[in-house]
Parts: C-alpha cells; sequence; structure tokens
C-alpha cells in the first residue's frame, strides 16, 4: 500500500504534495495531520511547516488490474483489461493480441494468473475475493469440455465397473466436473491429493474402486 509523509506552509500544501508524490485523486486516500504547522512571527520567526501522512485506500480491482497490467507488459502482451464486480466475484477479461500465450496449454498460464491475482488482491482485504480470469471466452469453452469430459468418463467408470482418475485441476475445474454428474446416480464423484495437484475420481456407483 503505498504511503507518503510530505510537509508545506500549509496543510493543503502537504496534501497537494503528497499527492503529487502518490499521483491519485483525495478521494482515493486517507489523510492524517501530524502536525498542522505554524505561521510564527511575521510569517518567519518560530515557523513550523505542516506535516501530513497519506496513504492510497486499499482498492482490490485497481490493485488487480495494475498488478496484470504489470505481468502482460512483461510477457509481451500488449492486452485490454474489463473488469466486473458481483459481490465478492470479480470477473477480469482479457482481450487484445496473443490471447493464446496468455491462456497457455489447458489454460495453465490463465489459471497461475488467477492464484496470483487472488494473492494479491487478499494480502490486505478484511474479506476474500474471488478472482476469475477470462480471454477470448475461454472459460466458456473450457467448461463445455470439462462437461463433454465428465459424461464420457462416466460412461467409462459405468461400463468398465472401474473408477476413473482425471487428470489435475484447479477447484472451479472439479466443480464443473461434481456439477455435471451430479444427477447421475450411476456414479458418485470425489476428489484426491493435494494442491496443486489435486485430481478428480469417478466412481461407479456399483463395482470396484480400483484405479
Amino acid at each position: 500500500m503505498k504511503e507518503v509523509t510530505a510537509t508545506g506552509q500549509t496543510i493543503e500544501e502537504a496534501v497537494e504534495s503528497a499527492l503529487a508524490q502518490l499521483n491519485t485523486t483525495k478521494e482515493r486516500t486517507e489523510l492524517r495531520v501530524i502536525d498542522e504547522g505554524k505561521k510564527g512571527f511575521l510569517g518567519i520567526f518560530g515557523a513550523r511547516p505542516a506535516i501530513v501522512n497519506m496513504k492510497v485506500k486499499f482498492d482490490p480491482i485497481e490493485e488487480a488490474k495494475q498488478f496484470l497490467q504489470d505481468i502482460t507488459a512483461k510477457m509481451g502482451i500488449d492486452a485490454e483489461i474489463e473488469t466486473k464486480q458481483d459481490g465478492r466475484v470479480v470477473e477480469i477479461y482479457f482481450s487484445g493480441e496473443k490471447m493464446a500465450l496468455l491462456i497457455g496449454k489447458r489454460g495453465q498460464t490463465l489459471n497461475s494468473l488467477q492464484y496470483l491475482t487472488q494473492l494479491v488482491v487478499n494480502r490486505h482485504g478484511e474479506q476474500f475475493i474471488t478472482i476469475m480470469l477470462n480471454a477470448e471466452d475461454y472459460r466458456e469453452r473450457r467448461k463445455e469440455t470439462l462437461e463433454d469430459l465428465a459424461q464420457k468418463m462416466a460412461s467409462k467408470a459405468i461400463r468398465t465397473k472401474r473408477s476413473v482418475k482425471l487428470e489435475p485441476m484447479p477447484s472451479f475445474e472439479r466443480k464443473i466436473i461434481h456439477a455435471a454428474l451430479m444427477k447421475n446416480n450411476q456414479v458418485k464423484t470425489h476428489s484426491e491429493g493435494s494442491e496443486p495437484s489435486r485430481y478428480l475420481v469417478i466412481n461407479p456407483a456399483n463395482g470396484r474402486k480400483n484405479l
């Protein structure tokens, strides 16, 4: 969190100096007056400058955007970033060129950025905020792929009467599999392992559970 201590002949001047150093507006800051200052006799003798401490209020969305802008710039990606907040969930959408590089193989780069961004925005916040990154509707396409995978692997588990282990995936992707098979009474699902290698297992309702 950015913070500065500034001085001036008056509190107003000290505040202006602090805002200039922080490169922000007064509405986005918290102000603490350390010393109101003193004009002194004839404005010279015994004069004391005003001192203020000013820090930028923590804004999780702005923090996330700044973090992602820095990261994408270092990756050589010129991306436009749009945000949408719904309660404690913040969706961040990327558009521009080189989106495939940003997404990565099976969304691994996008998922890693999402995890890191969530750590950044929650380090100072009192309420946990969930970050969801998306680019070129990847999340929607990935959801369809996972739902198709869920049905195919469920059919395999039923046919072979053996448990089927899926590849490791983030919790929000495992939830998609769970939800897709929730109404299928021929199989049961559960997760095993530790993050980030936690994976989902599809068990036949009646059959062996050997992987």
